[in-house]
């Protein structure tokens, strides 16, 4: 039972976090310290189950460009996010088969999380003086999947953060078209991931070994927080600015600096 509902609370962080500029990836690090360490593969997955979440919300979006490839503003966009996602596929593939490794402990994270919040407020700055432009240029689609990369190899970046502020940096100075374009682009990428990591489960043998009603139960609500965290996102960025989401970032940061010992 104790097992269940920490499948249930990861799952909730992970619905909450995906999407939010705060990083799942860094506040499922520190969740594991009290509510158990996890496999790859669960942890990949529950952010699928994040990322089901929006196919569910840009599900008339998603139809328009896929069965619009006959205009070329739709034709355009979608080699867009197919550039941005082979970006991150190919530098992210070279980083495992390089035998790249994310870290385990928690202070690394919680640089980046303070680190990442102070650089946002700083790029919301810079992102204000820009034009409100909602084109997304080849310029922002290559950014995009560069700043995938990286909120990959440091967790704690936050990919969302990265992608929506690259974005917004590099010519998008619109918030909605800067933030669809991040999401979006995360769609391919986290299903990718998560094939990736079922296959390699299954060729191990470590299959037999993997919870995968914990899976299950952990996806599910994944998808579910992650719709009403989305939907309110959305609504959120329409008036406001991120700066909320970089203030938590910083104190968080700070109070894991603080409390958790170094090398935990």
């Amino acid at each position: 039972m104790n097992d269940l509902l920490n499948s249930i609370l990861l799952g909730i962080i992970e619905g909450i976090t995906e999407f939010l500029p705060i990083s799942s990836t860094g506040h499922l690090l520190v969740a594991e310290r009290w509510l158990g360490a996890r496999s790859d593969l669960f942890n990949v997955g529950i952010q699928a189950g994040a990322i089901l979440a929006v196919v569910l919300i840009y599900r008339a979006r998603l139809w328009q460009l896929a069965t619009g490839l006959g205009e070329p503003a739709n034709r355009a966009y979608a080699a867009k996010l197919l550039v941005s996602f082979l970006i991150t596929a190919v530098l992210g593939f070279a980083a495992t088969r390089l035998g790249f490794k994310l870290p385990e402990t928690v202070r690394p994270v919680a640089w980046a999380l303070l680190l990442g919040g102070v650089w946002m407020i700083l790029a919301e700055a810079l992102a204000a003086r820009q034009p409100e432009r909602a084109e997304i240029t080849w310029r922002v689609a290559v950014l995009v999947g560069l700043a995938q990369v990286a909120a990959a190899i440091f967790p704690g970046t936050s990919r969302s953060a990265a992608t929506i502020f690259v974005a917004m940096l590099a010519g998008t100075g619109q918030r909605a078209a800067a933030t669809e374009f991040a999401f979006l682009v995360g769609i391919p990428t986290m299903f990718a991931a998560t094939g990736y990591e079922l296959l390699k489960t299954l060729r191990s043998g470590a299959a037999v070994h993997e919870d995968w009603s914990a899976l299950a139960v952990a996806f599910v609500v994944s998808a579910v927080t992650a719709f009403v965290a989305v939907k309110w996102l959305l609504g959120y960025i329409r008036t406001h600015r991120f700066t909320p989401f970089a203030l938590y970032r910083i104190a968080f940061g700070l109070a894991l600096l603080l409390l958790i010992p170094a090398g935990e």
